[in-house]
């Protein structure tokens, strides 16, 4: 059944409006955050609050999922990434579908580990749509011209999404972690 249709004024619809310029995000919050491979800017746009469930983390970090641009919860979320070439987060999956589009740059969208490994190029417009369960990543391969970052907008859906790392990737902050503080 539709909802009513009802007159909106200007000021109730200015509270689900962001201006791209206007964004900010979060560096920190995640387990790889501090890892200089996973150097990325997290920007929560739409939706995203920290997982009700402690042993899971928010797709967008602890800070950043306190911090909605447009702070509305109807069965998606949205944020914005920004990273240099070579940067992107490590392997982990998703409790809901997660889909990517490029707006700038060139992005790889990598998926499944070890022997299964496979990845798609995706540059501006481009989507790439992962399932739940299935382990993934993405990675900026170039910035535009003239520029030092790209920029790529995620979709994830769900009220309160989760997000977990693979076995290799906790590995990976082990190791150097445990290389860092000796």
């Amino acid at each position: 059944m539709m909802p009513p249709i009802r007159v909106w004024t200007r000021e109730e619809m200015l509270e689900r409006v962001a201006f791209f310029k206007d964004l900010s995000g979060s560096k920190e919050g995640l387990a790889d955050s501090h890892l200089p491979q996973c150097e990325k800017e997290l920007i929560n746009v739409i939706g995203f609050q920290p997982p009700d469930d402690e042993t899971a983390f928010s797709p967008v970090g602890s800070e950043s999922s306190t911090a909605a641009a447009i702070n509305i919860y109807e069965g998606f979320n949205m944020g914005f990434v920004k990273c240099k070439p070579g940067r992107g987060p490590l392997m982990h999956n998703h409790d809901t579908n997660e889909t990517f589009m490029p707006i700038s740059g060139k992005w790889r969208c990598h998926w499944n580990e070890g022997d299964d490994y496979e990845y798609v190029d995706a540059g501006p417009c481009d989507v790439v749509s992962f399932p739940p369960g299935v382990m993934r990543r993405f990675s900026c391969l170039e910035a535009p011209e003239g520029e030092t970052e790209a920029v790529m907008l995620f979709v994830i859906g769900g009220q309160n999404p989760m997000a977990e790392y693979s076995e290799d990737a906790l590995k990976i902050i082990e190791d150097h972690d445990a290389k860092n503080n000796s």
